[in-house]
């Protein structure tokens, strides 16, 4: 288990994100979504992160559900504030937010104190939990002023009180999240898909930032979607359809990893978890089997000679650390 700053928090290497178990794009049934987190669990997987905006609360009620055989002190969990769900009388589903689930809630942007502390208990009843490890503000990118100015001192408030034991924020994007590790005092971030094999522009500010200050950062998005996993027409990138000419990247990519007799999915996972600032690497999986999967890549070996020829090729920037070059992890 890696710490989280000083926070005396810590997560397993491999972390799951429930995102995908609250019907992302597709239903997804109550016993898969069960034998998902029981898949992690037997893998190691000792950090789940969660969030209200999954599935209306679906994430947090079935991430709840399947923990709940668990000893309490043997796991980590993540959940989110910043978005508040408030019931609702329409009608229909919830897929234009990429949930197939029906529209019972709406969700309200709120960064207040108040807001936030009431969203932090309708979590806690969802999970079934009386606490959580870690809360992050979440995709505050157009809210910023609220999320800096009454948001981080709630969380800050609700950490000194020891309502939490670590903070942070989790966006997609790296230039904001490297203003919380600048200016604040988080314990951790969580940076979705731009720490990637298609993109690394966390690597010119926020993971350098968080190095030096001693902040932890959990990567998620480590596939990008699912074009890193599966590079095809047709396969997403950062929640859309990719476009063709990552999708033709991707392929070279993966054409490399099967030169050296590994694999796309696994050389991903290592590229992330390789850099010193990393402490997690959050995937979504919607199976026992996409799990077991996951678990396998990540502990297989990529051989130093594919990190090489990528750079060799131009699909690498030199300064990207490699797991040769970096200290190793343990899966928990």
């Amino acid at each position: 288990m890696n710490p989280l700053g000083g926070s005396g928090v810590r997560v397993s290497a491999l972390s799951f994100g429930a995102a995908a178990i609250a019907n992302l794009y597709t239903e997804v049934g109550e016993e898969q979504a069960h034998e998902a987190v029981e898949a992690a669990w037997q893998r190691g997987i000792r950090y789940f992160d969660t969030a209200p905006h999954y599935g209306l609360g679906l994430s947090e009620r079935r991430l709840g559900a399947a923990l709940r055989d668990h000893p309490r002190d043997r796991y980590t969990i993540s959940t989110k504030v910043g978005r508040r769900l408030e019931p609702s009388h329409g009608t229909g589903d919830d897929l234009a937010h990429g949930f197939a689930v029906p529209a019972t809630h709406r969700r309200v942007w709120d960064f207040s104190a108040d807001g936030i502390r009431r969203t932090l208990e309708s979590s806690l009843e969802r999970l079934g939990l009386d606490r959580v490890d870690i809360v992050y503000l979440h995709d505050p990118d157009e809210h910023a002023e609220a999320a800096f100015r009454e948001g981080y001192p709630a969380l800050e408030k609700l950490r000194s009180e020891g309502v939490v034991g670590a903070i942070g924020a989790g966006m997609n994007q790296s230039e904001m999240l490297t203003r919380f590790v600048r200016d604040t005092d988080v314990d951790v971030v969580l940076c979705a898909g731009r720490y990637t094999l298609l993109d690394q522009s966390a690597l010119t500010d926020l993971l350098p930032a968080a190095h030096e200050r001693g902040t932890s950062v959990v990567i998620g998005g480590a596939f990008n979607s699912g074009l890193l996993a599966n590079p095809e027409p047709g396969a997403r990138y950062n929640y859309s359809i990719a476009p063709s000419e990552l999708v033709q990247r991707a392929l070279r990519l993966k054409s490399v990893a099967d030169r050296h007799g590994t694999t796309l999915r696994a050389a991903a996972l290592a590229f992330c978890a390789a850099h010193p600032a990393v402490a997690s690497v959050l995937v979504g999986a919607r199976s026992a089997h996409e799990v077991r999967d996951c678990a396998h890549q990540f502990a297989a070996r990529v051989p130093d000679a594919f990190w090489q020829d990528l750079r060799a090729k131009g699909l690498l920037p030199a300064d990207a650390p490699v797991p040769a070059e970096a200290s190793s992890k343990e899966l928990s």
